[in-house]
């Protein structure tokens, strides 16, 4: 078995904790955009597809580096948010949690958005002619249809927010106990003279809950999609 360090279980929690606070917080608005780009049709839709999908082609160093400057306890957004609710994400946990929700963001909306279109539009519209309103329509026909798209977005979001690195670093920095995740851990390892093992067991870790994360998925979105007869 592997044996871990203090520092080093401490990072492994931390990047379990950051990666799932990002997931769950990013999962309600990710299922609304999906649908909104799946379902509608406006001027703005070109402009928003773009917006969502931006943090995936540009480098995660400028994605941290906006972050800092936006909501940095100097920033317009995190000098409001402290002053009126207590909330500091710059050199905390919570900041890379926002951090590695922007990132994973896209990944999730794409994989929810698939699985909207996916949907027979003719199932939401008898459901409509039967007087059904358009959120019922979406609650009890169009999510569930597409459970296992969100499924597989949901842990897309959370294979991501575990492997984040970039934008982690430039908005919170690698402070042990606090901001230091997985990647981070191992880059600091990678610059310490014998720390080839440290990084090794890590590597095995991030490797191991990946692959525990992505079983999992599959196996829930089977079973899901067998019970709504979308599965094979």
């Amino acid at each position: 078995m592997i044996s871990l360090s203090p520092d080093e279980l401490t990072a492994v929690l931390l990047s379990l904790k950051v990666a799932a606070w990002a997931t769950a917080c990013s999962l309600p608005l990710g299922i609304a955009i999906a649908w909104v780009l799946a379902r509608c049709r406006f001027p703005g839709m070109l402009l928003l597809n773009s917006l969502v999908h931006l943090p995936l082609v540009m480098p995660p160093v400028v994605t941290g580096y906006l972050l800092l400057l936006s909501f940095g306890r100097r920033g317009p957004i995190g000098a409001f948010l402290e002053a009126h609710f207590g909330l500091v994400f710059s050199f905390r946990w919570t900041g890379a949690a926002l951090a590695c929700a922007i990132m994973g963001f896209p990944l999730m909306v794409r994989a929810i958005r698939l699985a909207i279109e996916a949907v027979d539009r003719r199932l939401e519209q008898a459901a409509g002619t039967l007087g059904a309103s358009p959120l019922w329509v979406f609650a009890t026909v169009t999510l569930p249809l597409s459970l296992p798209g969100v499924i597989a977005g949901a842990v897309l979001c959370f294979a991501k927010a575990l492997g984040e690195f970039g934008a982690t670093i430039t908005f919170v920095s690698n402070i042990p106990g606090e901001t230091q995740t997985i990647p981070s851990a191992i880059y600091s390892y990678t610059q310490t003279p014998s720390g080839d093992a440290g990084a090794i067991r890590l590597t095995a870790i991030a490797i191991a809950i990946s692959l525990l994360a992505l079983a999992a998925s599959e196996l829930l979105a089977r079973k899901v999609g067998q019970r709504t007869g979308s599965g094979s």
